[in-house]
């Protein structure tokens, strides 16, 4: 049996060493744009400001090799004909497959005018991250800006202040983080990047990149103002990579629609990763949770299914943390609920949301004491009244405070 892997991600590397696991006699190919070893993204910030390279190649460089896949990089897919069982690469290169994982992951989605101009640089990819360091370490960059003050907007603005660049950002909304945070827990994350030197520009709109001799030479405002920079980088977004399915038959809407074994409506095609709409584990609705957990996952389960199990996956988390803030946030499932539960001491805060008596979410930055409790009630959809508002007091999870309890 052969089994073709679109993408060298975490899905696609976890699924065929679980592959190999179970099957040393499995035939393994892999495909991918990048120009390096099976990486881990969560990893590269850490890679350039330690210089280390262990977690960042976190299965090792010779993964590969040791699994006996076939690796094909850098290609990239033209498309994919299901009947034929075959993918086509861009050089005209036909794969056969007798099972196919589409481990795609994403890649950047930034809906403004100039965005593809040479000199907009984007942190997606290794090889992406690696030419806007290298600028910075040639002193090339001594000031960016960043447009987008969302997850990954703050990720980079903090690495390259680390590196000694002097960030500003622009951001649509009021708030940093408006898909991870409301706004009072974003107020807290907002003040900790001003804090590190970061310049907030939050509620004005960037119109587009402005064009000079063919590069990027600067950001346009809705309010006409121009900024300008040394670096340019677009933090608007993510989407499915998923373009190269056109004309395939393989469902998709934003991202791949599955079932709950990750098998697409196309018999022998599997999907996994960043690239899927999978289910929620709080609310069942699906939608792309694009964070690595999730991924490693998916993939646990597309390749026991692959090889003939019935695995079902129990659905997605939407669950994050920013690192290099200084504060510690989490922030797990929904934002909002029919009942809120709230404790706050300067800056830390600790938010819990509710309905019907089950957890649906919670923020809590700076004191992030029982969030794995919190969190497995959530996954079970456990009715936590009988806590009242301890649920949302700092130390909740210690073995006295989870006992039965008494009246407040």
């Amino acid at each position: 049996m052969k089994v073709l892997i679109i993408g060298s991600g975490p899905a696609g590397i976890v699924a065929a060493e679980e592959m190999r696991a179970a099957d040393p006699t499995i035939e393994l190919e892999m495909v991918t744009q990048e120009p390096y070893p099976p990486y881990s993204p969560p990893a590269m910030a850490d890679h350039f400001l330690t210089g280390r390279s262990e977690p960042l190649y976190w299965k090792g460089a010779d993964v590969c090799e040791r699994l006996g896949i076939a690796y094909r990089s850098p290609a990239r897919v033209a498309s994919v004909d299901p009947h034929g069982r075959t993918v086509v690469l861009h050089d005209g290169t036909r794969l056969g497959w007798d099972a196919l994982l589409i481990a795609s992951g994403s890649r950047l989605h930034a809906p403004i005018e100039g965005a593809d101009l040479a000199g907009v640089h984007d942190f997606k990819s290794l090889a992406a991250a690696e030419a806007i360091i290298r600028r910075v370490r040639r002193r090339e960059a001594t000031t960016a800006l960043i447009v987008g003050a969302g997850f990954i907007g703050m990720e980079i603005a903090l690495l390259l202040a680390d590196l000694g660049v002097r960030v500003a950002i622009v951001g649509r909304r009021t708030w940093v983080m408006p898909r991870m945070l409301d706004p009072e827990t974003a107020e807290i994350a907002g003040r900790s990047m001003v804090a590190r030197g970061i310049e907030l520009r939050l509620g004005v709109e960037a119109t587009g990149f402005v064009e000079r001799d063919g590069a990027a030479a600067g950001v346009r405002l809705a309010s006409g103002d121009m900024l300008t920079a040394d670096l340019y980088v677009a933090a608007t977004g993510v989407k499915p990579n998923i373009r190269f399915l056109a004309g395939s038959g393989v469902a998709t809407d934003w991202g791949i629609a599955v079932d709950d074994h990750l098998r697409t409506n196309v018999p022998g095609v599997w999907a996994a990763g960043d690239a899927v709409e999978a289910s929620d584990r709080a609310t069942g609705k699906a939608f792309v949770h694009a964070i690595f957990p999730n991924a490693v996952d998916q993939a646990r389960v597309v390749a026991t299914n692959i090889l003939g199990g019935n695995l079902a996956y129990p659905g997605a988390e939407s669950m994050n943390s920013l690192k290099h803030l200084g504060l510690p946030i989490m922030a797990v499932g929904a934002m909002e609920g029919n009942d809120e539960l709230r404790w706050r001491d300067g800056d830390a805060l600790r938010k819990v949301f509710l309905e019907g008596g089950r957890i649906v979410g919670f923020r809590f930055a700076g004191e992030i004491s029982g969030g794995g409790l919190l969190r497995s009630f959530l996954l079970r959809g456990e009715d936590v009244r009988r806590f009242g508002r301890r649920l949302v007091l700092p130390g909740f999870g210690m073995s006295q405070v989870v006992l039965p309890a008494m009246s407040l």
